[in-house]
């Protein structure tokens, strides 16, 4: 299995792979883990300890990453153990650890709400964090197609495409189930498409999780979630009869029902992403520019619509769409959603009122004209974004002239 996925930032792409780990490198990449565990609470306490000692004597002592690199060399010369692993992984934990300082820190101080605050970095323990190692380009490498490793790690990748180009770096990773996965970062490819000359607008919701002007290319709510919620309530209630007591290691009975339980959710997963991607690549091979309401769903956690908007997977959708158009070289316009439920896509007028959600039908006071709700707000992106929307359905604006006759 192989999966693509872009980092907008710095115009690059990861394309992920499925291992075949063997026993002796299942041994090894676990010691590796522990070593770069232990180098990231070494950083925890580190940094606890500064900013303990900064809160009592007013002084303004710092923790970045240069500090941190000299106590992994000083660690690293007095410990045996430390040294018998790669030092390219553990310089590029204390990098992840630093930009997750830093983003709490950027956090603190535009004073975001608590719930929104990414928060400082905690304890990786043994049994909860997942495994997770970096590599740049000096600690791996490609040959008869395996991955060969810092340290002696190889392991064998499962190719179900070529790698487009040469990788910059490589995460290799382990899930829920135990299945290891390794993400190579390559530079962004674009695979342009012919041009159509049609553009679309693109409205999120919970009802349906995509309404846009074209009505083939609506995105129905796929409720897999909802079909798999007996299943899923099943392994919670077998894990929840076998809990283990605080501090102590689960039965084998728990850890079968976890297992169990992680594949359902991972299938569930599984199944919005493929839905997500497969939808993402019709609008962006039928339409040149589209233009996408710039939803935030994270609200919705906290409203009684929740566990449906979960289930919609709006967020997911919305990446896929993005990197899809990236990837071909489209146009894709994120358009601001406030008052896109009030304003007519017809003549431009607000509503004095906002609508209530029960209410599914926009009717202009100005202009009279009578549309769905979610069909007028795909509209008013189209507008917003600059787009004419004679391109969603082929139609022609009002008052546009005919083309005359050659």
């Amino acid at each position: 299995m192989a999966q693509a996925g872009a980092d907008e930032k710095g115009g690059q792409a990861r394309y992920t792979y499925r291992l075949r780990v063997s026993s002796a490198a299942h041994a090894l990449l676990a010691a590796e883990w522990g070593r770069c565990r232990w180098v990231w609470n070494e950083c925890v306490a580190k940094s606890r300890a500064v900013h303990l000692r900064n809160r009592a004597s007013g002084a303004k002592a710092t923790c970045g990453p240069a500090q941190l690199d000299r106590m992994l060399t000083e660690a690293r010369a007095r410990t045996p153990w430390l040294r018998e692993g790669s030092s390219v992984p553990q310089q590029q934990i204390i990098r992840d650890f630093g930009r997750s300082r830093t983003k709490a820190h950027k956090d603190i101080a535009e004073r975001l709400p608590v719930a929104r605050r990414a928060g400082m970095p905690t304890w990786k323990t043994r049994r909860e964090a997942p495994v997770t190692l970096n590599y740049t380009r000096r600690g791996f490498r490609l040959k008869d197609g395996r991955l060969h490793l810092a340290g002696g790690i190889v392991v064998r990748l499962v190719w179900s495409r070529e790698l487009p180009a040469e990788p910059s770096s490589v995460r290799v990773y382990e899930d829920s189930l135990g299945h290891w996965y390794a993400s190579f970062v390559v530079p962004a490819q674009v695979q342009p498409l012919p041009e159509t000359g049609r553009v679309l607008g693109v409205d999120w919701g919970v009802r349906e999780t995509a309404t846009t002007t074209s009505d083939a290319h609506d995105l129905p709510h796929p409720e897999y979630g909802g079909k798999a919620k007996e299943e899923l309530t099943r392994y919670d209630r077998m894990m929840a009869r076998r809990r283990p007591k605080k501090g102590t290691a689960g039965s084998q009975g728990y850890r079968a029902a976890k297992r169990l339980r992680a594949k359902a959710y991972k299938k569930v997963a599984r199944q919005r992403a493929d839905t997500g991607r497969k939808w993402a690549k019709k609008v962006v091979r039928d339409h040149d520019a589209v233009a996408v309401e710039d939803f935030r769903p994270k609200f919705l956690a906290r409203s009684t619509m929740a566990r449906k908007a979960a289930d919609a997977a709006i967020g997911a959708t919305k990446a896929a769409l993005i990197e899809m158009g990236r990837k071909h070289g489209r146009d894709i316009r994120l358009v601001h959603p406030a008052y896109t439920t009030m304003d007519c896509a017809q003549c431009g007028a607000r509503a004095k009122h906002a609508l209530p959600l029960g209410e599914r039908t926009h009717t202009c006071t100005a202009c009279g004209t009578v549309s769905p709700r979610d069909k007028n707000s795909a509209r008013v992106m189209l507008v917003r974004a600059g787009l004419n929307p004679a391109g969603a359905d082929g139609g022609r604006p009002p008052g546009a002239l005919l083309q005359e006759a050659a």
